[in-house]
């Protein structure tokens, strides 16, 4: 075994291509993730132990980078500080130069489940399918073409909004007709479909790597759904924000046509009262997907935009302790405790708010 100063002169390296995620509050705690992309394996650290890996570049000796934790933390680390964290890296497989990773394990059958609920992969390469995807679809994502776009749905909500009474009353009479309901229905379910490709588009234009798209049913609802596999590794939060809003933004564009054909024609025609009823129902699948409540796109957004994992979870937890145990939830930094105290209250004000609007909306269509 080398000596205490022999080891301070080696010069480890993360291997890398693993991930480091930026500093996420998980309750009381801070913790980074630390992946490996090939195996899929990841798990937490502390900021301590962040600033150590995150170090280990290879140009910079132990004793280097243990006289910067120091000067950070006020404390140096011993010998078997440095043995145990080697030893923790070397036995996952994350150090270069030491044995390469175990493979990730094959995906599953592709058809997984029961009649009444289960998924059904439908590409055999996720990855490689939006990568296809993003090369046709890319000079639309141009952050001109796309502020242009984004300014077009804006302008359309705001019409939209301005004739809410007519879309109400279209809604209802597309309820007492079946035929245009089925029609409105399907061309739901695609729209649906675009926002679950969207993300993946989204994440492959910004670094990240799609790892499944499918179907998933819970009979008798059926919707597909893509898996981003490194969210919260992403380089900048605003590319986070970007794939987690895709799929809403690529609701709002789907209605676009759908809204000059609805403009274009006369009040009472009834192809503008299914057209009316389809840009309230699928204005009402883009903006609710925004609202910041689990499992919906505006609560990962959330989650991205204030650096914190598990937000509804560690806030009930911290709204539980509050109760029961004053003094240990006063021991939450002050920024957690914010965070948690603001969001159960408002997720609980959202909560009433949308039980309020869909039985006065339900009530609404029926009695008119």
């Amino acid at each position: 075994m080398p000596s205490a100063a022999g080891l301070l002169e080696h010069r480890p390296a993360l291997r890398p291509d693993v991930l480091l995620s930026a500093p996420l509050l998980d309750g009381p705690a801070t913790v980074h993730l630390v992946k490996d992309p090939v195996s899929g394996a990841s798990f937490e650290v502390g900021p301590k132990e962040f600033f150590l890996v995150s170090r280990l570049d290879g140009s910079r000796s132990l004793a280097e980078i243990g006289s910067e934790y120091a000067h950070a933390f006020g404390r140096r680390l011993g010998e078997g500080n440095w043995q145990q964290l080697l030893a923790l890296l070397g036995t996952r497989r994350l150090l270069a130069g030491g044995p390469p990773p175990p493979a990730a394990a094959p995906p599953g059958k592709p058809l997984e489940g029961t009649l009444l609920r289960g998924t059904l992969r439908l590409v055999a390469d996720a990855d490689a399918t939006t990568a296809r995807l993003h090369r046709v679809l890319r000079p639309l994502l141009h952050p001109v073409v796309l502020g242009v776009l984004l300014l077009g749905c804006l302008a359309m909500e705001a019409v939209l909004a301005l004739s809410f009474g007519e879309l109400t009353d279209s809604f209802g009479w597309l309820l007492r007709h079946p035929v245009p309901l089925s029609a409105v229905a399907t061309l739901m379910w695609l729209s649906t479909a675009l926002h679950e490709f969207a993300h993946g588009v989204a994440a492959r234009h910004v670094g990240g790597t799609v790892g499944e798209i499918g179907l998933r049913w819970r009979l008798p609802v059926a919707i597909m759904y893509c898996t981003v596999d490194n969210y919260r590794f992403l380089e900048r939060r605003r590319y986070q924000l970007a794939v987690a809003s895709a799929g809403a933004f690529a609701n709002l564009l789907f209605l676009l046509p759908f809204f000059g054909w609805w403009a274009a024609l006369s009040g009472g025609d009834p192809t503008r009262q299914v057209l009316g009823a389809l840009l309230l129902i699928g204005s009402a699948q883009a903006l609710v997907n925004l609202i910041p409540l689990p499992p919906l796109d505006g609560y990962t957004m959330l989650g991205h935009g204030l650096r914190v994992t598990r937000l509804a979870p560690a806030s009930s937890g911290y709204l539980r302790l509050r109760m029961r145990d004053r003094a240990a939830a006063a021991a939450y930094p002050a920024r957690a405790r914010r965070l948690y105290l603001g969001y159960g209250i408002g997720s609980a004000v959202l909560v009433l708010l949308l039980a309020a609007g869909l039985t006065g909306a339900v009530w609404y269509a029926v009695t008119t």
